[in-house]
């Protein structure tokens, strides 16, 4: 099972890669792209390999990609984008919107509403993986200025 978990994780890191270069992300910041990519998909297999639901899967895949994108983003002084946008790219949902189509182009409308909502289930984790930790970054570093403020105004009363 190692294997397909480490499988994944270079399938991720290569598709990350190959969006890096479609969006014209060069040297560092391409290979930290694809780093961040295989972080998400070797995440994603790993808690599917534990029995977890697609659903929560993905929302930790989503979770340590969003992480690291923040990291790589504050070491490159990149945007955050820049990382978390190829490396969600391996997690979407590409094969439930197919097969939700073809389920409406067969007229299996029950099927398709099903595979529809479980589509776009896993869009949302995806999308709210990213806002939580965008989210505790942003008060993280708020309560770290709001410290390093009141040290600087404690000093300066100690003058």
């Amino acid at each position: 099972m190692i294997d397909l978990i480490i499988k994944a994780g270079i399938s991720a890191f290569l598709a990350s890669i190959g969006f890096g270069i479609l969006f014209n992300i060069r040297g560092k910041r391409l290979i930290l792209a694809g780093l961040t990519g295989a972080i998400g998909g070797i995440l994603y297999k790993y808690f599917l390999f534990l029995g977890m639901s697609e659903l929560v899967s993905n929302f930790v895949g989503a979770l340590g990609l969003a992480l690291f994108g923040e990291i790589f983003a504050r070491v490159c002084k990149t945007p955050v984008t820049t990382f978390i946008v190829c490396a969600l790219i391996p997690l979407v949902p590409g094969g439930g919107m197919y097969y939700t189509m073809l389920e409406v182009i067969q007229g299996d409308v029950q099927e398709a509403l099903s595979k529809g909502l479980q589509t776009l289930s896993i869009a949302g984790v995806l999308a709210l993986g990213i806002l939580v930790v965008s989210t505790a970054t942003q008060v993280y570093l708020r309560i770290k200025r709001a410290l390093e403020t009141y040290r600087l105004d404690d000093n300066f009363n100690n003058l």
